[in-house]
C-alpha cells in the first residue's frame, strides 16, 4: 500500500499521531492540530482507501491487522518508536486494537470509537436494555453489510459529510472486513496503554453505557465529557486540543 503521511510542528516536542475515521481523511484534524503544533510534533496519515493513500483491491485488505501494520510502517517511516495516539471513529477502533498488542503507544486518546473487542465484552456483560440501546444506535452497521446499496447511499451523502464519494465508498469495507467477524470471535479486551476517553455527550452512534464500560480494560483511564456531536474535532476543536495537550503532557512526564 502507498500511504500519504503528513508531518508538522515542533520536531523536538512529543510526537502525537492523529488518526481519522470514516469517511474522513487526515484533514478532519486540521483545527485541532493548528492549536497543538507549536509545542508538539504532529504526524497524520490517510488510512488505506482514503485521501491520498491507495486502496486495497479486496475487502480483506481492510482487516484490523492490516491497518495496524500500516500504523507500524508510518511510525517506522517517521523514525518514532513510540507516540501518543489521538484517534476518532474507525481510527479509534484501530487504536484499541493496537493498544492491546503493541508497546508503541505512550498514551491513547479515544473519541467516538470503542474497540471491537471491548464492544463484544460489553454485549456479553451489559443488561438487555443497554445492549438494545447500543444496537439501535448502530443500526447502520447492518445496512453496510449489503451489496451496492450502501455505495450508492454513502456516495451521495459524502459531500454533506465533508468527504469524497470515493472515500465514502471505499471505507464501507472497514465494516465488512471486521465488524461481524470480530464481534463473533473477539480477542482479549485488555490494553497496555494509558487511555483518555473524550466522551461526546451528543454522539448519536455510541451509548454512554458502552463508553463507561471501557474503564475496566485500561491500566490508567481518564474520562472527560464535552458537549459535542460525533465530530467533536470539528465542532469543539479548542476543547479537544486542550484535553489532548493535558493528557499527552502529563503522560510525557511519567
Amino acid at each position: 500500500m502507498r500511504l500519504a503521511v503528513y508531518e508538522q510542528g515542533d520536531p523536538a516536542g512529543p510526537t502525537i499521531l492523529f488518526l481519522h475515521g470514516y469517511p474522513d481523511d487526515h484533514r478532519v484534524w486540521d483545527q485541532v492540530v493548528r492549536r497543538l503544533e507549536g509545542g508538539h510534533h504532529i504526524v497524520r496519515y490517510d488510512v488505506r482507501g482514503s485521501g491520498g493513500s491507495s486502496a486495497p483491491r479486496s475487502v480483506s485488505g481492510y482487516r484490523l491487522e492490516r491497518l495496524a501494520a500500516d500504523m507500524d510502517a508510518v511510525l517506522d517511516a517517521v523514525g518514532k518508536p513510540q507516540v501518543h495516539l489521538v484517534a476518532h471513529d474507525w481510527g479509534s477502533i484501530q487504536g484499541w486494537y493496537v493498544a492491546g498488542r503493541s508497546d508503541r503507544l505512550a498514551s491513547f486518546t479515544t473519541i467516538g470509537g470503542p474497540g471491537l473487542d471491548q464492544t463484544a465484552a460489553f454485549f456479553r456483560q451489559a443488561g438487555r436494555t443497554r445492549v438494545l440501546g447500543q444496537l439501535l444506535r448502530s443500526w447502520y452497521i447492518a445496512g453496510f453489510q449489503l451489496p451496492v446499496i450502501p455505495e450508492l447511499v454513502m456516495g451521495a451523502l459524502a459531500p454533506a459529510l465533508g468527504a469524497t464519494a470515493a472515500d465514502a465508498r471505499n471505507g464501507l469495507d472497514l465494516y465488512r472486513a471486521n465488524m461481524l467477524n470480530r464481534l463473533r470471535r473477539p480477542g482479549d479486551p485488555r490494553v497496555n496503554t494509558p487511555v483518555q476517553l473524550i466522551e461526546c455527550t451528543r454522539d448519536p452512534f455510541v451509548s454512554p453505557w458502552l463508553l463507561a464500560s471501557l474503564r475496566q480494560w485500561a491500566p490508567v483511564f481518564r474520562r472527560e465529557r464535552i458537549a459535542a456531536d460525533h465530530w467533536a474535532q470539528r465542532t469543539q476543536p479548542e476543547a479537544v486540543a486542550k484535553l489532548v495537550a493535558e493528557f499527552v503532557d502529563s503522560r510525557n512526564k511519567t
